[in-house]
C-alpha cells in the first residue's frame, strides 16, 4: 500500500501509474477520504478541547443553574465527540480500502504495456540444443519412464494433479536440495512453512482471499487460505514487528507446497506440469532497508541465474512490463528457460524475483528504527529459486536422448543419487 500522503502529494503520477499497470482503483477517492479525515480530525480535535474545558468547569464552585448547564454541555460534547468518532472511523476504514486497490510505483525503466510482447529481453545465457531427433515434451517422457502419473491423479484428486513415481520422487528432492545449498551458502535461513495462512496475511502480501477472481484455495469457515506461495508465509513472519536496523538485511528460504486454481488456465502451454494446481517451490524472501533493496533484487536475479547455469538449463532474463507486474512489485524480472517440448521449441517462465519496497511492509506494518529513532518501513523482496514442477520440465526435455532416456544435469546427479532416467522393463 502506498502512503497516503504520498497520493495526496503525487495524484498525477499515481493515476499515471494505475492506467499504467491496467487496474481498477481511484486515486481520487483516496485523496477526497484523506482530505474528510483530516478535517474531521481537526474538528475531533476541538471537541475534545471543550470537553477537557467543560471538564475543568465542573470542578470550580457554580450556582445550581450554571452546574446543570454546563452538565448539560458536557453530555452534548460527549454525543458529538462519539458521533464523530464513529465518523472518522468509517472514513479511515473506506480510505484504507480504497488504497489497498492502488498498485505500488513501478520502476522508471519498467516497460510499457500489458501483454508478453510488450516485456523485453535483456539477457541470454546458453544455447538451445539442436536435436538429431524429433523431441518429445515431458507429458510423454514422463509417461513412458514411468516417472510421472497424471491420469491416476487425475481420477483420484482431478485434473491438473500428478503422482511423482520412481526416479521422479527423487529428482524433486534432488532439485530442492541442490537449490537450498546454494542459499545456505550465501546467507539465507532454510524455513519450511506452513500450508495455511490467516486471510489477513495474504490481503497484507497482496494476494486476493476470496472473490471469483481469486486463485486462491480459501479453507471453511475463514480458517484461512492454503497458501500458493512461501512469500505469503514468509512475508508474514515479521508482521506487525520491528525488526533491529543492524539485523538487516535478512535472507529466508522457504520450501512449502504451494496451491493455486488456475482458473481459466488452458490451452497447450497449461498442459502437464506446467500449471497444476499443487507443485513444490524454494522461495527466497528478503526483508531490507529502503537503500538496500536496488542491490537485494539484483542478487536474487543472480542467484536464479546462477541456480539455472548451474543445471545447464539455457534460459533468457525478462525486464516484465507494467501490465504484468502485479500489485505489489515495483519491479519484475521472470527467468524463461527453453522448453524443447513446447510448440517445437519456446522459452517458458520458470522463475521470477519482484522488488515490492515497502507496498507489503506498510500493509503488514513490518518496521525497522532507523537511526533517527523514528520507526519506518522495510522494503521486502521475493524470488524463485525453483519452481519443483517447471523446473522438471526444463530438465527432462533439454536433456532427453534418442533412446528416450533422460540424462541427469551434472550438478544435479549427486542429489538424486543417479546420472541417468532409463526406460523400465
Amino acid at each position: 500500500m502506498l502512503d497516503y500522503r504520498f497520493i495526496v502529494d503525487n495524484l498525477e503520477a499515481v493515476k499515471a501509474n494505475i492506467r499504467n499497470r491496467f487496474m481498477d482503483a481511484d486515486a481520487d477517492e483516496v485523496v477526497e477520504l484523506f482530505e474528510r479525515r483530516t478535517k474531521l480530525s481537526t474538528k475531533l480535535q476541538g471537541l475534545q478541547r471543550d470537553k477537557n474545558s467543560n471538564a475543568a468547569a465542573m470542578k470550580s464552585k457554580l450556582e445550581n443553574d450554571e452546574r446543570a448547564r454546563i452538565i448539560e454541555e458536557g453530555k452534548k460534547l460527549k454525543e458529538e465527540i462519539s458521533a464523530m468518532e464513529a465518523e472518522l472511523k468509517q472514513v479511515e476504514t473506506e480510505m484504507e480500502t480504497a488504497a489497498r486497490r492502488i498498485p505500488n510505483m513501478a520502476h522508471p525503466d519498467v516497460p510499457d504495456g500489458k501483454d508478453d510482447e510488450d516485456c523485453v529481453e535483456v539477457k541470454r545465457c546458453g544455447t538451445p540444443r539442436k536435436f538429431d531427433f524429433e523431441p518429445k515434451d515431458h507429458i510423454a517422457l514422463g509417461q513412458e519412464l514411468d516417472i510421472i502419473d497424471f491420469d491416476t491423479a487425475a481420477k483420484v484428486s482431478g485434473a491438473k494433479f500428478y503422482y511423482l513415481k520412481n526416479e521422479g520422487v527423487f529428482l524433486e528432492l534432488g532439485l530442492v536440495r541442490y537449490a537450498l545449498d546454494i542459499l545456505q551458502k550465501k546467507g539465507f535461513t532454510p524455513y519450511i512453512t506452513p500450508d495455511i495462512a490467516k486471510e489477513e496475511i495474504l490481503a497484507g502480501i497482496g494476494f486476493n482471499p476470496r472473490g471469483a477472481e481469486s486463485n486462491v484455495y480459501g479453507l471453511e469457515d475463514g480458517a484461512g487460505c492454503l497458501v500458493g506461495t512461501a512469500e505469503i508465509t514468509l512475508g508474514g513472519y515479521y508482521s506487525g514487528a520491528i525488526i533491529p536496523a543492524e539485523k538487516l538485511p535478512l535472507r529466508m528460504a522457504g520450501l512449502s507446497h504451494c496451491f493455486r486454481k488456475e482458473a481459466g488456465a488452458a490451452g497447450q502451454f497449461s498442459k502437464g506440469l506446467y500449471r497444476v494446481h499443487q507443485f513444490t517451490k524454494l522461495e527466497m524472501f528478503v526483508y531490507c532497508l529502503p537503500e538496500q533493496s536496488g542491490a537485494m533484487h539484483e542478487e536474487l536475479r543472480s542467484i536464479e541465474e546462477e541456480i539455472f547455469n548451474g543445471l545447464e538449463i539455457p534460459f533468457r532474463v525478462i525486464d516484465t512490463c507494467a501490465g504484468s507486474l502485479g500489485a505489489p512489485a515495483y519491479r519484475k524480472w521472470d527467468l524463461e528457460a527453453w522448453l524443447p517440448g513446447r510448440n517445437g521449441g519456446e522459452y517458458g517462465e520458470v522463475t521470477s524475483t519482484s522488488n515490492c519496497t515497502d507496498y507489503q511492509a506498510r500493509r503488514l506494518n513490518i518496521r525497522y528504527k532507523d537511526t533517527d529513532g523514528k520507526n519506518k518501513f522495510v522494503n521486502m523482496l521475493n524470488g524463485t529459486a525453483v519452481a519443483v514442477s517447471r523446473a522438471m520440465i526444463a530438465i527432462i526435455e533439454n536433456f532427453q536422448q534418442a533412446d528416450g532416456t533422460v540424462k541427469i544435469p551434472a550438478a544435479l546427479a549427486p542429489y538424486c543419487g543417479f546420472d541417468m532416467i532409463k526406460r523400465k522393463l
